[in-house]
């Protein structure tokens, strides 16, 4: 990589000379699917959520986080919370019909949607008119109407069009995506979308994204690389005054997700050895781990991110701990990490999806935390695509994974642990726990939050006991924007947020 002060003069010369009008442009990594019902990557739903609208909307100024009209009104809900009615805003573009139609394709299952779990409460979905929604539900689920501003419920009418602020117009796998506003839309503001384009760019090189920035090709950079962390912050943690002179800004928010290394409960090796899921967890050395990612994570014994009601707090139930995960390993019949039935050292292997410099680097990391208790540890690299369909096919025996929270409630963490989630669903690594179960079905028919909230504290107890994850970190969100991008708020649902940005 050249040197800061060598690319500096090219940075500035970017805001001399660049001159592009209303666009926007940002790296992202390969969208899979347009699709709503498959929008299962984070990137996906970015894409999704540009061209078509949710019935319901998290608010983009918010905070704490909270729902408001999206293609339809705040719903009304009856008295024991099985019937919610949901009108269509006025001017609305689209009908309470192709919301229900939109809807009901995601749960038909012959189309294997992995976002059908978010209506598996429902019972009817009824179109009454073209204004009015109803929809009952078999039981009480106290997060429905967040359900209902995730990517999967986007509406798209008979053709497969959405109503969002821009259509695509170009689209080069691996390379780009060009958005174009939609002449027709009018949104919170009634104003038209900002940017008279949007430009969504591949860019797998970190290194290239970085001088791309600097340059003034693209306006925003949402990941910050470890490599490039010391020419953005100074000593003092704050943004280098060259940047800042250039009008650069840098913004932070909490994260609202968790990153895991999970064990497949399924494989013969992990699945059934209670005491060897342990060592691994015990030989995971959080300190250095800190260090790789430039202190920019902070630590997690449980699944559920601070700040969301009902997330356990407090020290790791299973610490780093060299000498107890050895023992551990004793215990688990693997003395030194050799596997007394064959004299070799014990070999596993983690799947890791999108094999870029900073995910091998990791993967290097990890395995040398292993290395210390006598384990081998085996990457495999796969693309995106082939990662989630070997991970939702039950087809790994470790995975590295993040899950990015669709709403702040303990429950979009802990239903990853519940039996009758398991892969394809959201519990990818297959855990089935009697008495999670009952904790967390007991959480689920609590209506008060307060006593809900003691039974999430069981579940998360329960999974810190019982290790079907290493919780690596949950991570501190870092962006840098260029000046030519207006009201920029960081958020957890970034989703279709361009349409709140101004260009001027």
């Amino acid at each position: 990589m050249r040197p800061f002060a060598l690319v500096f003069a090219s940075f500035l010369a970017g805001f001399a000379l660049q001159t592009r009008g209303a666009v926007f442009s940002r790296p992202l990594e390969r969208v899979n699917s347009l699709d709503p019902i498959k929008a299962q990557a984070i990137y996906d739903s970015r894409a999704v959520q540009l061209y078509a609208e949710t019935p319901l909307e998290v608010d983009y100024y918010a905070r704490p986080y909270r729902l408001k009209a999206g293609l339809c009104e705040l719903p009304e809900v009856s008295q024991d919370g099985l019937k919610y009615v949901f009108k269509m805003c006025k001017g609305a573009p689209l009908t309470a019909r192709h919301v229900a139609s939109s809807l009901e394709r995601l749960r038909d299952p012959a189309l294997l949607s992995p976002g059908a779990w978010i209506l598996k409460a429902v019972d009817e979905i009824n179109a009454v008119d073209d204004s009015t929604l109803e929809i009952t539900l078999r039981e009480r689920l106290h997060v429905f109407p967040w359900l209902m501003a995730m990517s999967y419920a986007a509406v798209r009418d008979e053709n497969g069009q959405g109503s969002g602020p821009y259509r695509l117009c170009e689209w080069r796998k691996n390379h780009a995506m060009i958005w174009r506003r939609n002449p027709d839309w009018r949104g919170w503001s009634e104003n038209p979308a900002p940017f008279d384009e949007i430009r969504y760019y591949v860019i797998d090189d970190v290194s290239t994204q970085w001088l791309m920035f600097l340059k003034g090709e693209i306006d925003f950079l949402g990941e910050i690389s470890r490599d490039n962390w010391d020419a953005v912050v100074d000593a003092e943690g704050e943004l280098d005054p060259r940047l800042a002179a250039a009008g650069v800004k840098l913004v932070s928010c909490p994260s609202l997700d968790v990153r895991y290394i999970g064990f497949n409960m399924r494989d013969p090796v992990l699945g059934k050895n209670l005491a060897l899921r342990r060592a691994l967890v015990s030989a995971f050395d959080f300190p250095q781990w800190k260090r790789f990612f430039n202190s920019k994570v902070d630590e997690a014994t449980s699944p559920v991110p601070p700040g969301v009601d009902g997330a356990l707090r407090g020290p790791a139930r299973y610490p780093f701990d060299i000498e107890k995960a050895k023992a551990h390993l004793v215990e688990a019949g693997y003395p030194g990490g050799i596997d007394p039935a064959t004299g070799r050292r014990l070999t596993l292997t983690l799947s890791i999806g999108r094999p870029t410099q900073d995910s091998r680097e990791a993967g290097e990391l990890l395995a040398s935390f292993f290395a210390k208790i006598g384990i081998r540890l085996e990457l495999d690299f796969h693309t995106w695509e082939a990662f989630l369909r070997a991970v939702n096919e039950g087809r790994t025996q470790m995975y590295m994974m993040g899950w990015v929270g669709d709403y702040p409630d303990a429950e979009n963490f802990l239903q990853l642990f519940y039996s009758k989630n398991a892969s394809p669903g959201p519990n990818h690594s297959c855990y089935e726990s009697a008495a999670f179960d009952a904790a967390f079905e007991a959480a689920m028919a609590e209506n008060d939050p307060v006593k809900r909230n003691v039974h999430w504290q069981e579940c998360q107890r329960i999974i810190q006991e019982d290790c079907p994850w290493i919780f690596t970190h949950f991570p501190k969100s870092y962006s840098l924007v260029r000046p030519n991008v207006h009201n920029y708020i960081p958020s957890a649902f970034p989703y279709g947020s361009e349409k709140y940005y101004r260009s001027e």
